[in-house]
């Protein structure tokens, strides 16, 4: 899969996805996936629909899909707009109600399809209740919504810490070079967290390095790899759901 800017070297072998990173509201991502055989896209989370349609028309991609990972308004914001251009609304069955423009509801076990490229529906409860990722195996990728992030988790404003640890082992089960596509450029903040967290990793110190190089040059940090989390998320590397939910109220109370 390649990756506009930063990351435009993470290309995989064809039959090729092209994702492309695209900026919204204030700091979140949507994701806009394109498969050159089908010549299809679909958009994972368009908080607004105005810059996706943009990124899509200077490419001549037609987005025939959308994907929602949650309820949540700088998620959804731009569906109606993306139905409206003619999208099909896909998102978690158990949010219906709080996503009104929702055409097919998805349960975990689900699969979405792009051409020939499958992603299965997973709950990731916590963050919202019915919050779902998109796990492309084959692909050796994976939308996170607003569960994991790099070097951080979701606020858990409708679950519980052991929610949140159950996502964190479920998604450290993947292999190491699966590539993590989440909802936010919160990686800075989530680095300085992680460095008062686990002061003596020398690899969130390095990571914090590359970071902090990358935001001031403007540059996005995200994507992420599972394996780069499994070694320097604070979240992911909790060994209990009791320590999960300490370092999650440190990090919601933490100004650094």
């Amino acid at each position: 899969m390649g990756v506009d800017g930063q990351h435009r070297d993470l290309v995989m072998s064809d039959p090729a996805l092209e994702i492309v990173r695209v900026p919204v509201l204030e700091d979140n991502y949507a994701w806009l996936i394109y498969d050159p055989k089908v010549q299809e896209a679909a958009v994972v989370d368009p908080g607004q629909a105005a810059p996706v349609l943009a990124a899509a028309e200077r490419r001549g991609w037609h987005i025939a899909q959308v994907w929602a990972t949650h309820w949540h308004p700088d998620h959804t914001g731009g569906n109606a707009d993306m139905k409206a251009a003619g999208a099909t609304i896909l998102g978690p069955a158990a949010e219906a109600d709080k996503i009104p423009t929702l055409d097919i509801m998805l349960k975990p076990g689900d699969v979405v399809r792009l051409g020939s490229h499958t992603g299965q529906v997973i709950a990731v409860p916590g963050h919202t209740q019915g919050h779902i990722a998109l796990h492309f195996a084959d692909d050796k990728a994976v939308f996170t919504g607003d569960t994991l992030f790099a070097m951080g988790c979701g606020r858990l404003f409708e679950g519980t810490p052991a929610d949140m640890f159950d996502n964190m082992q479920r998604y450290a089960a993947m292999p190491d070079d699966t590539t993590v596509y989440c909802g936010h450029e919160y990686t800075q903040s989530n680095g300085r967290y992680a460095l008062q967290a686990e002061p003596d990793n020398a690899a969130i110190a390095e990571r914090m390095r590359e970071v902090d190089a990358l935001r001031a040059r403007g540059e996005a940090t995200v994507p992420t790899t599972i394996g780069r989390e499994r070694a320097t998320n604070p979240f992911m590397r909790a060994t209990s759901a009791e320590q999960l939910g300490a370092r999650r109220a440190e990090k919601d109370a933490f100004r650094g």
